[in-house]
Order: C-alpha cells, then sequence, then structure tokens
C-alpha cells in the first residue's frame, strides 16, 4: 500500500469518524441521516453531468451498492438510537476488515502478502478488544445486533464497490450514480415527516449537510483508494476511524474507560504500519 494511498484512506477515515459523531451527537437523528443523503445526492448530480458514465459491467454493482446502502442507513440509525458512539461504532467497523478480506479473497482471488495478514489481523483485534472493553457483551442486544448486521453490511458494499469501480472505467462516473440514487433516503424521511415540517430544526438540518460533507468526502477517498490499493488492506486501514471515534467520545461526550481507547490505538497503529510496509 503507497504512502499517497495511506494518506487518503487515513484522511477519510477522521471524517467517517466526525461525522458518525455528529450523528450520534444530534438530536434528531433521521434529519441529520437525510441530510446526509441529501448532500450525496447533489454532489452525485454534479458528477454525474460531469464525469463519463460508467461501463455497463459496472451497473450491477451500482444497484447491489445501493440497496446495501438503504439497510446501512436503517441500522445506522438503530444502532445510535439504541447504544452510544463507542461502543456501536467498534462493532460494525471492526467486522469489516476481516469480512472485506474474505470477501476480495472469495470472489476476485485478491490476497494481502503475510505482513499484510499480520496487520490486518491487529487492526481487527485492536477494534474487538476495545469493543468489548467497553462492555458489548452486557450492552443491549437490540444495539449490539444492529451494530453487527451493519458491519455485515459495510464489508458487503465494501467488496461490491471495491469491484464495481475497478470494472466502470470511471471512478468518479460510478460514485456519482452511487451517491445520487441514495435520495430515496431524503425522500423517505420527509414522507415520514408530512405535516410536520415545522418541527424540524434548521440547525440540526446544518449539521447534517456538514455531516453530508464530511461523509461524502470520505467516501468517495476510499473508493478512489480501492482503485490503486488492495480491497483488504484499504478496508483496514480505514477502520482506524474506530480510534478516532473513541478519542471523540473520550474528549467530546465524556465517554470511559480512557485506558482500553489507548491500548486500541496502539495495536490498530501497529496494524496500520505493517499494512503499510506490506
Amino acid at each position: 500500500m503507497s504512502g499517497f494511498a495511506l494518506t487518503i484512506v487515513l484522511v477519510a477515515a477522521f471524517l467517517h469518524a466526525s461525522w458518525n459523531a455528529v450523528v450520534k451527537a444530534a438530536t434528531d437523528r433521521a434529519i441529520v441521516l437525510a441530510a446526509v443523503s441529501a448532500t450525496h445526492a447533489t454532489l452525485g448530480t454534479v458528477l454525474v453531468l460531469s464525469a463519463p458514465s460508467p461501463s455497463m459491467e459496472s451497473w450491477i454493482y451500482i444497484f447491489l451498492s445501493t440497496v446495501i446502502h438503504f439497510g446501512y442507513y436503517v441500522f445506522l440509525f438503530q444502532s445510535y438510537r439504541l447504544g452510544d458512539l463507542s461502543q456501536v461504532y467498534p462493532i460494525a467497523r471492526g467486522l469489516a476488515p476481516a469480512l472485506v478480506a474474505f470477501g476480495a479473497y472469495v470472489m476476485i482471488g485478491e490476497t494481502l502478502p503475510p505482513l499484510g495478514w499480520a496487520g490486518l489481523a491487529a487492526v481487527t483485534f485492536g477494534i474487538a478488544f476495545l469493543a468489548f472493553q467497553r462492555g458489548a457483551a452486557n450492552a443491549d442486544p437490540r444495539a449490539v445486533g444492529a451494530a453487527a448486521i451493519n458491519g455485515v453490511l459495510i464489508a458487503s458494499y465494501s467488496v461490491v464497490d471495491g469491484i464495481g469501480v475497478r470494472l466502470s472505467d470511471s471512478p468518479f462516473g460510478y460514485m456519482g450514480w452511487l451517491f445520487l440514487l441514495e435520495f430515496p433516503v431524503t425522500l423517505f424521511v420527509l414522507f415520514r415527516r408530512r405535516g410536520a415540517t415545522h418541527t424540524i430544526d434548521l440547525r440540526t438540518v446544518g449539521l447534517g449537510l456538514i455531516g453530508g460533507l464530511g461523509a461524502v468526502t470520505a467516501y468517495g477517498l476510499v473508493i478512489y483508494a480501492k482503485t490503486i490499493a488492495p480491497l483488504g488492506a484499504v478496508s483496514a486501514v480505514r477502520e482506524s476511524s474506530v480510534i478516532i471515534a473513541a478519542l471523540i467520545g473520550l474528549f467530546i461526550f465524556g465517554e470511559r474507560p480512557w485506558l482500553a481507547r489507548v491500548i486500541s490505538a496502539v495495536i490498530v497503529a501497529c496494524g496500520v504500519i505493517a499494512l503499510a510496509f506490506s
């Protein structure tokens, strides 16, 4: 994994943790997610109009990823409704790297060198250590279940998009349609709120738009990285966002314990370095 690819994935990790913190902190998470999707759809429209159209071979992957993302939004909302940031985020994101690496191996025969697998194992272990130190086993089973399902969905769309963008011959065109097709999420939330639009807080909408900019930039960077680096490595480095989310929980939300976060940060950092040098 090149230094350039590593840098853009780490930036994406920071942005991803930040916009998830915005969703968790919001008083009206449905409206925030609607604003995030609206931001995606707006940028998607710009990309669709300006970038070459993706190849026909990639359209099945765009369709599959869109459907998976609808489920992702549903379980993201439920996860943060039932659990806290530093609990459900590590569970959801921690499942993804190993599942992505396995999926990439099964579907396209992509594998990592031994040092890469060691790094992947370290990242996954560090994230799992944080999740269970947080008391995930004793948490609301609905929160843990929603987070676990989201982990499977994250891995699924990561593999689908990794293959689709490589077949598209137009990464920006692929991203454009993927983002544009998120508009039903916004329409669904507004439909559910019909007749009560006066209760929508403009500050919450603004937070959602800011979160949307972070989300769309983060995912765009990750999709691009998948064109120049192995899918398993990209997914693993991206999950360093768990440590960023843990620090946000520590310093902004006042969540504890702090020691587990420090230990996990060291383990994940070692895994990221191993992946970078592999």
